[in-house]
């Protein structure tokens, strides 16, 4: 396995951005974006866009009014970010040593990064750091029980297995391929406790969790079970 997730998201970048632009295809669209939107502030003078990928969330968020600075630590993904139809501005950073004075941002959004961060204790210090007083901390992950454990199979009654620890950090990655398209998705498990413990030591208040019913296409088996348990849980934090 790739020693960092950091190398390990830049070997995928070409094949990420292909997934991430098909037209419909990733559950981004129906699920996880417009889950993360009903938890986001108002536009304010500047959003941070943590682990910005090719500029998908980027995109969606200028469109709604922000104003918004990428930062990635893929040199690939950044060049994506910066030379698309509709460019977004952004930084080659590791989201843990952001490279911004601290106070300036009123929102910072992490969608689907921060379970993909070698080292999240810092990237939550950083980000609040990053955040005038009031200012929020916005993340969607992958459920911790999602990446604890599976199904033990396809029909749609299966029972969720966790063979293992939840408690215990581990990293794992999933080879998926749907309509043609094939990514390995390289992340960090970690139980919601650190997610909260990190947002304690950042001095971040908790405000929402959201743990959505996948609202996907029933028909695929891919996606028999998660009507009952969560795929992504989401998270706002605030700075007091």
């Amino acid at each position: 396995m790739t020693d960092s997730l950091r190398q390990a998201w830049e070997d995928q970048a070409d094949a990420w951005a292909a997934w991430a632009r098909a037209p419909d295809h990733d559950m981004f669209w129906h699920h996880t974006w417009p889950a993360l939107a009903a938890l986001l502030p108002e536009p304010g003078d500047l959003t941070l866009d943590l682990g910005c990928g090719e500029g998908r969330l980027g995109r969606e968020l200028t469109a709604l009014g922000h104003r918004v600075v990428g930062f990635d630590s893929s040199p690939t993904m950044v060049r994506f970010a910066v030379t698309h139809a509709q460019p977004l501005t952004a930084v080659l950073a590791d989201i843990a040593h952001l490279p911004v004075r601290p106070g300036v941002a009123d929102l910072a959004v992490g969608c689907m990064s921060f379970h993909d961060v070698d080292d999240l204790p810092g990237a939550v210090h950083d980000a609040a750091a990053a955040l005038r007083l009031d200012g929020r901390l916005c993340l969607a992950i992958v459920h911790p029980i999602n990446s604890a454990g599976a199904f033990a199979d396809r029909t749609p009654d299966a029972p969720f297995v966790i063979r293992g620890s939840y408690l215990d950090e581990f990293r794992y990655s999933d080879d998926v391929e749907r309509d043609g398209y094939t990514m390995t998705f390289h992340s960090m498990h970690r139980p919601l406790e650190a997610y909260t413990r990190a947002f304690e030591h950042a001095g971040l208040l908790l405000e929402a969790l959201r743990e959505p019913a996948f609202r996907g296409p029933a028909s695929v088996a891919e996606f028999h079970g998660w009507d009952r348990l969560p795929l992504f849980c989401l998270l706002r934090a605030r700075k007091p």
